[in-house]
């Protein structure tokens, strides 16, 4: 037990520590946690052994969930004014492109059949919110209102579709193993199963929302290093009932959060400055986690198609997906192709990656490997150049003054 709090905490201490060195060398922050993880696992300098792909889900789901809550939770609802057409189309349609551009080129590049390679392309179809909101509010890259905006809202509403997608096509491809079925019928299980998940989700979502911020607003006697937690847990609460109802749990923190935060209520402050340490609790968390779950010296079986992969998920299937997304929005050329860049996956990808596994999927094997290896393009590519093409496309806005 000691040795497994030692090397725990550890960890979590030399991650934070790096923050600085990552400010110094532009690097992406989440990438340093996972690459710490690496180190520690049993190709690294610990050798650390671990390979419960269960707790590993255990562990990344709720801290997502603790992300997610906070990302509603610290969105005004004017950013909704002003970007949610873009934004919510970007979170909704633009994950059903990416989903169908990646999972054509894994069907091509890896032979496996249409469930299958579409399972891979959801997986990798959403950015990642914790790598977004680090760069955006803590990255010191200040962007046009609009176009951060859409980039905020985005990366926090669409985790839940790509978890949908991801899972529904899991469940697909094992109910359909050595079974024919018809299109037709494939297409009626997922709309059924869409509706169910997501409106579940939106319903619970709102009315947790509501309840919390009730409740927030009825603790003024309670001790005030309490009403912070109670609001984690109550979101908790609706994370997990939503799920065992049959309803996306995570839309249901997302939206949740989303409704207390904008409440009003007195104690949302407080409530902010707690979330913010157990948000950073939660990605160093799960990183390090998919970190020590993953094995390097397993890496050269899949780096091909990975790098293919990867390609067609930066350059084609993103940019795509944008473009066709924002067409009627009236966004300038500039603010497109800087919002098909930043595209970041993270540990969402490689949360999902693990689904295929864990719900019987023959051949969803080497998808956490592929998948992988294509955050770690995604960091270093698109990670370490985001203020570089935020400088060159001119979209860089003078920082807020302290008096603001």
């Amino acid at each position: 037990m000691d040795l497994a709090i030692l090397i725990g905490a550890g960890l979590i201490v030399v991650s934070a520590l790096t923050s600085l060195l990552s400010q110094r060398i532009g690097a992406p922050l989440l990438l340093v946690f996972l690459f710490i993880g690496l180190l520690a696992g049993e190709d690294g300098v610990l050798g650390i052994e671990f390979d419960s792909g269960a707790t590993a889900y255990f562990v990344g789901s709720l801290a997502l969930a603790i992300i997610l809550f906070d990302s509603g939770f610290a969105t005004p609802l004017k950013s909704y004014r002003i970007a949610s057409g873009p934004a919510l189309t970007l979170a909704t349609l633009g994950v059903i492109l990416t989903t169908a551009v990646v999972g054509l080129a894994a069907h091509l590049l890896l032979g496996v059949d249409w469930i299958e390679s579409m399972m891979l392309g959801a997986i990798v179809a959403s950015t990642d919110a914790a790598a977004v909101f680090f760069l955006l509010r803590v990255g010191g890259i200040h962007l046009r209102d609009r176009v951060k905006a859409t980039l905020e809202i985005e990366s926090g509403a669409n985790d839940p579709m790509a978890i949908f997608l991801t899972a529904t096509l899991v469940e697909l491809a094992v109910a359909t193993d050595g079974f024919d079925i018809s299109a037709t019928a494939a297409s009626w299980a997922f709309l059924r199963d869409f509706t169910m998940r997501v409106g579940l989700g939106l319903a619970l979502g709102l009315a947790g929302g509501f309840a919390i911020a009730w409740l927030l607003s009825r603790l003024r006697s309670m001790d005030a290093g309490l009403v912070p937690v109670v609001a984690l847990m109550a979101a908790l609460i609706v994370f997990s009932g939503t799920g065992l109802l049959g309803g996306s749990g995570f839309l249901a923190a997302y939206v949740a959060g989303l409704v207390a935060g904008n409440s009003g209520v007195r104690a949302a402050f407080r409530v902010r400055r707690f979330l913010v340490g157990m948000t950073w609790i939660a990605q160093i968390g799960m990183f390090l986690t998919l970190g020590l779950l993953a094995t390097p010296s397993t890496f050269s079986e899949v780096v091909w198609p990975a790098v293919g992969l990867g390609a067609v998920l930066i350059f084609v299937a993103r940019p795509l997906a944008v473009w066709i997304c924002l067409i009627p929005f009236g966004f300038s050329w500039r603010e497109v192709a800087f919002i098909g860049w930043v595209g970041l996956r993270g540990a969402v990808s490689i949360l999902l990656a693990i689904l295929p596994s864990l719900g019987g999927v023959t051949a969803g094997a080497p998808f956490f490997n592929i998948v992988f290896m294509m955050v770690l393009g995604s960091l270093l590519i698109q990670g370490w150049t985001i203020a570089l093409a935020a400088r060159w496309l001119k979209l860089l806005e003078p920082p807020p003054r302290p008096d603001d």
